[in-house]
């Protein structure tokens, strides 16, 4: 009997010990990377009514909080400016956690469906351009880049804390990175020079709607969230699920901006989805409390089945970015060869991951000296039978002065035809007209679902599609 009551005491006292040892989200640990020069959050759970104490080795100042009744905690600390020297925090209710191997630098959410889930080694049939090499070679950003994969995750209610443990640059780990991601991080590394940490928060087919908490798409009438609930149809397609199981629990790790790749599946609702992409990062931002840059990316061509729903989705893109303050949209018209137009994966991601960097550089961190966009609409006129167009972001010109394609104008009877452009050289102008317009009052670029184009600016950027009914 003394020996069964000396073993129920030893158990007890086992479960004692171990709950009384501080637990955290799996994103908050060893080889981390923190924003720099901010307030960044860790929280987790402990014992209720707890004192929780902080010390990072950058500073050696310790900082308290206390835990709740139910044991959550969550504290504030003041990180340094960034540096590839290794930092610990040691975490303590009496017992100590020590997380190690945590760098200081940017860190960005990516996030959308496959394009930007997709990673460095492909899907089948569907490689990464110069992937085996970037794998191959990933292990030269060991100490300068950090991932952390959130994996596929479905809840029906907001969750706290989800899967994902971050993970160094080396080749047994970036193979899994997403291209698109790992291709921004080693321009921003390289220009920046500090650490670059990304959180790759997506899910292959995924809607925009399974990115909106249910408060939200209960006032959307084309959403059935019961489906949702009763786990119908495709996970990727069901509403809500990916926000509460994979964003939500997110929300407190601070970062510095988002980059967004995702509407393949949602192509069909080119009407409302400018609405909802400015409603969705109106709620992350007010989560996050951060009034962080959202930028993303024009979907590229393909051989959707509805002849124009892709073009008119990328016209709802290219507004959106209009919609949302502090936001921006990269163009992939020229990103995709001739035989992939049947493939919705296309394989050069270095480009995508590039431009976004572009865009980052300047207009997040304040670069100057070269361009973050393409040249987007301006002005249009009639002279002659012939329409004028001027652009923003081409003020050095073109890419190119002979053999622009993609161009269609139309007049009164609204049918388009190829147009023929020349290049105003001193005005820095396209020239566009058609033996068959005699009249234009329209005109239009790329406004197909599978139209790539091959016009830029003077530093190769690519010409943004349009679609022009009227002059200004």
């Amino acid at each position: 009997m003394k020996h069964k009551i000396l073993i129920v005491l030893s158990v007890l006292l086992h479960a004692s010990t171990s709950m009384a040892k501080i637990t955290l989200p799996e994103i908050v640990g060893n080889d981390m990377v923190l924003q720099q020069s901010t307030q960044v959050k860790l929280w987790g759970k402990a014992l209720p009514d707890k004192q929780i104490e902080i010390t990072a080795s950058w500073n050696s100042h310790t900082v308290t909080t206390l835990s709740d009744k139910k044991g959550d905690w969550e504290i504030s600390i003041a990180t340094p400016k960034g540096s590839y020297a290794p930092h610990t925090i040691e975490i303590s209710d009496g017992e100590k956690v020590i997380l190690s191997n945590i760098l200081i630098g940017e860190v960005w959410l990516c996030s959308g469906q496959s394009n930007m889930e997709m990673p460095l080694k492909g899907y089948q049939n569907c490689p990464v351009a110069g992937g085996n090499e970037t794998i191959a070679t990933s292990g030269l950003w060991k100490q300068k880049i950090r991932f952390v994969n959130i994996p596929w995750t479905e809840k029906l209610t907001p969750q706290e804390s989800c899967p994902g443990r971050w993970k160094t640059s080396v080749p047994e780990n970036a193979q899994w990175f997403s291209a698109i991601g790992f291709h921004f991080a080693t321009m921003l590394c390289q220009v920046l020079d500090v650490p670059i940490g990304i959180i790759s928060c997506s899910w292959g087919g995924s809607t925009i709607e399974g990115w909106l908490p249910e408060t939200v798409l209960k006032d959307y009438a084309d959403i059935d969230l019961d489906k949702a609930r009763k786990k119908q149809g495709m996970p990727c397609l069901r509403p809500m699920i990916m926000y509460n199981g994979m964003l939500h629990p997110l929300h407190r790790y601070t970062i510095k901006g988002v980059l967004w790749y995702q509407g393949e599946s949602n192509v069909d609702k080119y009407e409302v989805y400018a609405e909802r992409l400015a409603t969705m990062v109106q709620l992350w931002r007010k989560e996050w409390d951060i009034q962080f840059p959202f930028y993303f990316a024009e979907i590229a061509p393909y051989r959707y089945e509805e002849r124009l729903d892709a073009a008119r989705f990328r016209e709802a893109q290219y507004k959106a970015q209009f919609m949302i303050p502090s936001s921006g949209m990269i163009c992939t018209n020229d990103l995709v060869e001739p035989y992939e137009l049947g493939n919705i994966h296309p394989k050069n991601k270095k480009d995508v991951g590039k431009r976004f960097a572009y865009m980052a550089l300047k207009e997040t961190y304040g670069i100057r000296g070269f361009y973050s966009r393409g040249p987007e609409y301006k002005t249009m006129k009639i002279e002659d039978g012939k329409v004028i167009l001027a652009f923003h972001h081409a003020e050095e010109g073109f890419s190119r002065l002979e053999g622009i394609q993609g161009f269609e104008i139309a007049g009164k009877d609204s049918i388009f035809h190829s147009a023929q452009v020349k290049v105003l050289y001193a005005e820095r102008k396209l020239q566009l007209s058609s033996d068959k317009v005699t009249e234009p009052i329209a005109v239009r670029y790329c406004f197909h679902n599978s139209m790539t184009g091959n016009t830029g600016n003077q530093m190769e950027l690519p010409l943004s599609l349009i679609h022009i009914s009227e002059p200004t």
